[in-house]
């Protein structure tokens, strides 16, 4: 099927009498049907003013071949055929189908409303991670592919839904899991020496890249006598069921040693700055019958001296209320969220990311999943938080 454009010169008297109509139709039908989607018919109008006096034409389309009907369940209809009337002269007649907007719950998705965010600098624009738009998407390292899983699981309606965020974090995570490599990132690093191992010395440690992927292979990562663990893996004073580092008790680093933590320094203002372990030589991952000695905890790293630094942005849910949007006489930036974004700084990642580029995904081991941003400069890399590796927002809110 093709189709014609003719175009026949409008007189402005012309213009203003559709308009009016248009006007004095809207009103007839928001009296007759109380239905919020009405309120955007003005919207309607005003944008169809403004290409009429622009052009100044009448669209005149010529069908070859059948045309099918308008939809005539469609709320919208009844101003899309008015506006048919007017400005198309043949018994053809395009098409309209309409599906309700995809609501996301912890944002809008009202383009007026985003475009409010990014004029008052509550984003930094229309590709910031948080908005829920396709260049937000990206940046923030959604896949195309957990996209349209997304699309798939919800379907389409004729009435307006809220789709629950974790459905589309937990297609994401799904889909990020089978593809990305896993690397070890250190957010919130605090020294740890190990006594006992040779100072100067540096090895290798075989780390797999994927389980789940089988394909992908290994990688050799250096470990030396000072590495970096995140800071919320020690404490000095653990509860009982606390496995990760803690004085006097033993942990595995994974690919390589188990250690054992023997003391702390700690600053004028109590703060711990380094912890002092010694490692069992025979313990070494993949060597001997040692090496399968089994402990309770298992803790990511980064050897000191390889560490290269960047910057790493933690995004969250934009606002707090699941539809910030839906309370009357309540502003919705009442609801933005203050923690949607935490930006860190000297964070240590181990020496194979530092030729990572812009969109590359990878997931940080027991931290989330996370991608290259295209602020990155060399030597200078930064990292979005697409996804956590569990969903922790329903726990962190109740």
């Amino acid at each position: 099927m093709s189709s014609k454009l003719i175009d026949k010169p409008l007189e402005n008297a012309e213009v203003a009498a559709i308009l009016g109509q248009a006007q004095k139709f809207w009103i007839k039908w928001r009296d007759q049907v109380k239905d919020k989607q009405f309120d955007a018919w003005e919207d309607v109008i005003k944008d169809a003013g403004a290409i009429l006096e622009s052009h100044g034409t009448r669209l005149v389309r010529k069908w070859e071949g059948p045309a099918p009907a308008i939809e005539e369940e469609s709320v919208a209809a009844p101003i899309v055929n008015w506006f048919l009337d007017q400005l198309i002269d043949t018994e053809y007649r395009p098409r309209q189908i309409e599906f309700a907007r995809r609501n996301l719950s912890y944002t809008v998705m009202s383009k007026r409303r985003l475009l409010e965010l990014v004029q008052k600098g509550i984003v930094a624009g229309w590709d910031d991670p948080r908005m829920p738009t396709i260049t937000g998407l990206r940046r923030a390292g959604y896949t195309p592919e957990s996209i349209r899983n997304f699309a798939e699981k919800v379907g389409v309606a004729r009435r307006e839904i809220v789709v629950d965020m974790a459905l589309l974090e937990f297609c994401v995570r799904e889909h990020l899991n089978k593809i990305a490599p896993r690397v070890m990132a250190v957010l919130d690093p605090v020294r740890v020496v190990i006594d006992n191992y040779p100072e100067g010395q540096t090895e290798t440690v075989e780390i797999e890249n994927n389980p789940e992927d089988e394909t992908a292979g290994t990688r050799m990562v250096p470990f030396s006598r000072e590495l970096y663990i995140e800071r919320d893996d020690f404490m000095e004073n653990a509860p009982k069921k606390f496995f990760r580092m803690t004085l006097g008790n033993e942990v595995r680093l994974k690919g390589a040693y188990i250690v054992k933590c023997e003391s702390v320094e700690k600053d004028a203002e109590g703060n711990i700055t380094t912890i002092h372990c010694t490692y069992d030589a025979d313990t070494r991952s993949g060597t001997g019958s040692a090496s399968n000695r089994k402990v309770k905890g298992t803790l990511h790293w980064v050897s000191a001296p390889d560490a290269i630094e960047a910057e790493v942005r933690l995004y969250d849910r934009l606002f707090k209320d699941p539809d910030p949007a839906g309370h009357k006489d309540v502003d919705f930036k009442e609801f933005l969220n203050e923690n949607s974004l935490k930006v860190l700084t000297g964070c240590k990642l181990e020496p194979s990311l530092k030729e990572a580029k812009e969109g590359d995904r990878f997931q940080f081991q027991r931290l989330g999943y996370f991608c290259v941003d295209k602020d990155s400069k060399p030597g200078a890399l930064v990292f979005n938080r697409t996804v956590g590796l569990k969903d922790t927002w329903a726990k962190q809110n109740n």
